[in-house]
């Protein structure tokens, strides 16, 4: 057992860590996650068990402080941690490429160290995706957390509001669509994703390859380019996914003076290659792009 072990994670400046803490505290689902002052914390699915997380973003590293059953599952809680705060990435080499760009230059100028935030789980990050088409990010939390209100696995150690494990996909999978508190094809979608995450049909992980991941996703009843997108650039680390079809980007870019019509942003945006998704969070994360 550990019991609030205190490890640092490292990474290359700059950082932006208040800006990281702000985006995963609008999509905290409760129950599994939340933000306590200047500290995120959520729950953790491990091989070994469930563990807690504790992260405070430092100016040259992350304290990370971790409750886990079995300790063989330090290393794990940590990469998991990593994952999700995009902590290997190369700021440096980002900013070069888009720094320069007449469009989001200013932008990407303006907010040096900005990440892509990940997951610790790619399964449960899909599940949120689903539950997120054509809604807000309030609805979408909310919806979140009744499925861990009523399908989600007690801590056997909470702390703070994280009581529970975001429900399993095999758990998920078991559901009628009808009787879930949703639209019937959004429903329809969340199981049939859940079913192929659950029979292993469908992987969502780091060491996937990403392009047939994606296919297996569109091809799932329910889940769009914006779904897949989604999932590609959170869960399995893409650093090239633009999301066009998203409209806080799109509402960015046209504040910017950049093309409305989704054929002609996608080919402005064909410049910003290999660093679209870092694109795609600077353009979320613009002034008043909410």
């Amino acid at each position: 057992m550990v019991d609030g072990l205190v490890v640092r994670l490292a990474f290359r400046a700059p950082f932006d860590g208040e800006a990281l803490l702000g985006w995963l505290a609008a999509r905290a689902v409760p129950g599994v996650e939340e933000v306590d002052g200047d500290v995120y914390r959520r729950s953790l699915r491990l091989p070994r068990g469930p563990g807690v997380v504790e992260l405070a973003m430092g100016t040259d590293s992350v304290r990370c402080r971790l409750w886990l059953e079995d300790e063989r599952d330090i290393a794990a809680a940590e990469q998991s941690c990593r994952r999700l705060l995009d902590l290997d990435a190369d700021p440096a080499v980002v900013a070069a490429h888009l720094g320069a760009d007449p469009l989001i230059g200013g932008l990407v100028r303006g907010a040096p160290g900005l990440r892509v935030p990940g997951s610790v789980d790619g399964a449960e990050l899909a599940v949120r995706a689903v539950l997120g088409q054509q809604i807000s990010v309030a609805a979408a939390r909310t919806g979140a957390g009744r499925l861990v209100a009523e399908h989600g696995d007690a801590l056997p150690r909470p702390r703070g509001a994280v009581t529970a494990l975001f429900p399993a996909a095999g758990v998920l999978a078991a559901l009628d669509p009808a009787r879930l508190p949703m639209p019937r094809a959004r429903a329809v979608a969340l199981v049939g994703l859940c079913r192929a995450l659950a029979d292993g049909g469908l992987r969502l992980d780091r060491e996937v390859d990403r392009a047939q991941a994606r296919r297996r996703l569109l091809a799932l009843p329910g889940i769009g380019p914006w779904t897949a997108g989604y999932v590609a650039m959170r869960a399995l680390g893409d650093p090239d996914v633009f999301l066009v079809e998203d409209l806080g980007v799109r509402h960015a870019l046209r504040r910017l003076g950049g093309p409305d019509d989704p054929r002609e942003a996608r080919a402005s945006a064909a410049a910003w290659a290999p660093w679209r998704s870092y694109a795609s969070q600077h353009l979320w994360q613009a002034p008043a792009a909410a």
